[in-house]
């Protein structure tokens, strides 16, 4: 099968998102998640399991809970309580408590990155983990947990204390337990994050704050700093916010060079952000789309089909390998930009990321997406084992069903407010 880009017809006809038989396919698909996630992610100590291709526990007998997967799992699980799901609260429970009981440092304040059955493990206090803290908790908020309101209170301290740059507008990145910096380096992906968390936060509460907050970072990260460089858009920087380019950091984490799956996932944020502020920014909604052409122009793979997870300054690819999540994230831009653009780009290429996650990454014996193909497309494991995540590809599944106005929680309950 070649996955060399072939034109689409631009057609007249209804869009994908509106056609009942791809309404149920998404709905199948997304309750396939949920069925391959639900049970076998619980770790029954607290917090959740990371699964094998299997679907089975990975790594038991080191069994170490990270920040950023237990806050996911909630979030999304407040999602399936939204839409009807049933066993949904009792694992947002399950996470809301290990978040509060296992991750909050009580001695210092904030979040840690790691526990096992014994305490932390990695005491660290990421911008990363804290933004997925104040995601879940304001997810679990619209869900009606009982832990939801002081978390989020919580939470929001550390960040406008510890992390907030009130000068810059954007978050710092790092710190020990007790505080102490860690380094003077200075991220976009946890920016991103944060920005994604602020404006949940401001869906849950009505506090516009979080929404000021979320209109800086987007100025800054994307205004600022990848506007001008051609929509590409920066990810490391020192303490002065200046570009390091030779940055090599995690290849997980923080990637050398820059990653197309952020301009991806800063495009949905973007227009999202722009609907959100009753349409005063201008600039908004033209970054999201340029982010979007951008991130296919030069990361898309023209050969084999599937982004590529990394390119030099030269737009050049440095790891080749293709994963699930950019792909998830052009989905849930894809349909937001189609349903506000008449331009039929959107659309067409809304449906050929489809073809591509159906043919490729959806695990149609197993259940779940593959992580990660080589760059012929071929299951591979270098950067992820197993399906560590279904916080991705569940909103690619979800977003196309729900009006493109808000975030997918609020859209979710202002789609069952217009039934009733």
């Amino acid at each position: 099968m070649t996955n060399e880009i072939f034109p689409l017809p631009a057609t007249n006809s209804s869009p994908w998102s509106a056609r009942p038989f791809h309404r149920q396919f998404l709905a199948r698909q997304a309750n396939r998640l949920f069925d391959f996630f639900q049970k076998a992610s619980i770790n029954p100590k607290g917090g959740f399991h990371e699964l094998d291709d299997d679907g089975h526990a990975l790594n038991t007998d080191n069994d170490i809970r990270q920040i950023h997967v237990t806050a996911r799992m909630v979030h999304c699980f407040a999602i399936g309580s939204l839409i009807g799901r049933p066993g949904s609260d009792e694992i947002v429970d399950h996470g809301m408590r290990d978040l509060w009981d296992k991750h909050r440092d009580a001695k210092y304040g904030g979040y840690v990155w790691g526990h096992d059955d014994s305490g932390f493990t990695d005491d660290k206090k990421q911008a990363y983990g804290h933004a997925f803290v104040l995601l879940a908790a304001s997810s679990a908020k619209l869900a009606g947990h009982p832990l939801a309101d002081q978390m989020i209170a919580d939470v929001t301290k550390v960040i406008n204390e510890r992390f907030w740059d009130e000068k810059i507008g954007a978050v710092s990145e790092e710190y020990n337990r007790d505080w102490s910096p860690i380094s003077d380096y200075r991220g976009q992906n946890s920016n991103m994050h944060m920005t994604e968390a602020l404006m949940a936060a401001y869906e849950a509460t009505g506090d516009k704050a979080y929404l000021a907050k979320a209109e800086r970072i987007a100025a800054h990260i994307i205004g600022k700093n990848a506007v001008p460089r051609g929509h590409r858009v920066a990810e490391h920087f020192n303490d002065k916010w200046e570009l390091d380019k030779n940055y090599l950091g995690s290849e997980m984490f923080r990637p050398a060079g820059t990653t197309p799956g952020h301009w991806l996932e800063w495009s949905r944020l973007l227009f999202q952000l722009w609907l959100m502020t009753e349409k005063q920014y201008s600039w908004l909604p033209d970054a999201a789309r340029n982010l979007f052409r951008q991130a296919v122009a030069l990361g898309w793979d023209t050969q084999h089909g599937g982004f590529f997870y990394n390119l030099d300054w030269d737009d050049k690819p440095l790891m080749r390998e293709k994963l699930w999540w950019p792909v998830s994230e052009a989905i849930g831009a894809a349909a937001f930009l189609a349903d506000h653009d008449r331009d039929p780009y959107f659309q067409v290429w809304y449906r050929r990321l489809w073809d591509f996650a159906a043919n490729h990454l959806i695990d149609h014996v197993r259940g779940g997406w593959r992580s990660e193909l080589a760059e012929d497309l071929t299951p591979a494991s270098r950067l992820f084992t197993g399906k560590p995540d279904i916080y991705h590809a569940l909103q690619a599944c979800l977003i196309p069903l729900y009006p493109t106005t808000a975030g997918l929680t609020s859209a979710i309950i202002e789609a069952d407010h217009s039934k009733h």
